[in-house]
């Protein structure tokens, strides 16, 4: 376990992408599963369970890029494209034996308990990311539900591998709700950690496509805009629906979704509860124009 910061930007990605990834124990458990009934499981059955867990897809999509370029003209950007070029009986055999988080962070309670929240917000995110893409008719679904997926895959390593480090940000920003995540990384990591996050795509050799909709700076795209706004409430929300920032998030998502407020709350399947815990917000005309596939 990491306890100090690396050197640098260049240092940090050597660590994270000559790493063994782990996975969750319960994905590998699903996958010991498909595995004793092989010949009725499918590419599909396969990325169902991969696309439970961002470290799982982490693996896999970084595991066939570098062949996937040798033969093919296009990225391989979803699951099921790199298991139907893997083939599922050589897939288990490449996947076996699997480190879990569970395993790794036996030992560390606080890390273990930091990792799975994490990774918790982000299946949320992915969740929403899926739902609000079928909605807008998206080209393709899955590539959008990844790139939720993978949006703070750094932070999830971070907590896996330097969980002192992952603690020491989460209670400078604890201590000072007004302290950016990004001032706080710099501090104690020399580095921000999309910057991280971007360079392991490409020491991944992650498709292009996937780094674009995970890029910040490319946010205004409606894809994009998906991603990150799916990102940004499922954050939002982790500690209940009363976040001050609610209100923002609702109104970017009625322009993106072309949905009123009362109907984006129904499609977000909010208790009643839930309903209680929204902060004021002002009610906004519904909108006039109809989804546009994106």
């Amino acid at each position: 376990m990491l306890t100090h910061p690396l050197q640098d930007l260049e240092t940090w990605v050597l660590f994270f992408s000559g790493a063994d990834l782990p996975v969750l124990r319960h994905t590998a458990r699903q996958l010991e599963d498909a595995r004793g009934k092989i010949d009725r499981v499918s590419g599909r059955d396969i990325a169902r369970i991969v696309l439970q867990d961002p470290l799982m897809t982490a693996k896999v999509l970084a595991y066939i890029q570098p062949f996937s370029g040798k033969r093919l003209r296009t990225d391989i950007t979803t699951i099921a494209s790199a298991v139907m070029m893997i083939g599922v009986e050589p897939f288990f055999e490449k996947f076996k034996e699997l480190i879990t988080v569970e395993h790794m962070l036996k030992a560390e309670p606080q890390a273990m308990l930091g990792t799975l929240q994490l990774i918790r917000r982000v299946q949320r995110a992915a969740h929403y990311a899926r739902e609000w893409a079928l909605w807008r008719q998206d080209i393709n679904v899955e590539e959008v539900t990844i790139a939720a997926l993978l949006h703070d895959i750094a932070e999830i390593l971070l907590w896996c591998f330097a969980p002192t480090l992952a603690g020491r940000i989460r209670d400078m920003q604890k201590a000072d709700p007004t302290l950016r995540s990004a001032v706080a990384q710099e501090q104690v990591l020399g580095i921000q950690l999309i910057d991280l996050q971007l360079a392991l795509c490409r020491a991944w050799h992650l498709p292009e496509l996937l780094a674009h909709l995970i890029d910040p700076e490319h946010a205004e795209h409606p894809r994009i805009r998906n991603v990150q706004l799916a990102v940004d409430l499922a954050r939002h929300t982790v500690s209940g629906w009363n976040n001050a920032a609610i209100p923002d998030d609702f109104t970017a998502l009625e322009n993106l979704l072309h949905l009123n407020r009362d109907s984006l709350i129904e499609r977000l399947g909010l208790t009643d509860d839930e309903k209680a815990q929204l902060p004021q917000m002002p009610q906004m005309p519904p909108p006039v124009d109809a989804p546009k596939p994106a």
